[in-house]
């Protein structure tokens, strides 16, 4: 078993910045790829960006050249630095472990959701 913890979340105005991170503990030796989710009121959860253990990303084509996510292997950690955000960036978000196959990840564990609110 993975827990996660998300942290970061909070209010922003748009056009304004925020990190979220996510530590990973338990068994913490399966750990492959790392990704983010979120879910919108009244919409469906969708995959925002993701890592691979080897550091390859992939991003959603509505956080290109926004979002960036990394990790830090020796903190078991991912982060997701959030910038020129958008009211449509409101959502929960879940930080999630999983596998790719394909070219697709799949995520196995997931986070209890940090929520994010763009306002102004």
């Amino acid at each position: 078993q993975v827990q996660l913890v998300e942290s970061g979340g909070g209010l922003v105005q748009p056009g304004g910045s925020l990190r979220l991170s996510c530590e990973a503990s338990g068994s913490i030796f399966s750990i492959g790829a790392m990704g983010w989710y979120r879910q919108a009121p009244g919409k469906e959860r969708e995959l925002v960006a993701y890592i691979t253990s080897g550091g390859m990303t992939n991003y959603a084509d509505s956080v290109k050249g926004r979002f960036t996510i990394s990790r830090d292997n020796g903190k078991n950690t991912v982060y997701l630095q959030m910038s020129s955000l958008k009211l449509e960036d409101t959502a929960v978000y879940y930080c999630t472990v999983g596998g790719t196959f394909s070219g697709s990840y799949y995520p196995t564990y997931w986070g209890q959701g940090t929520q994010v609110t763009v306002s102004s």
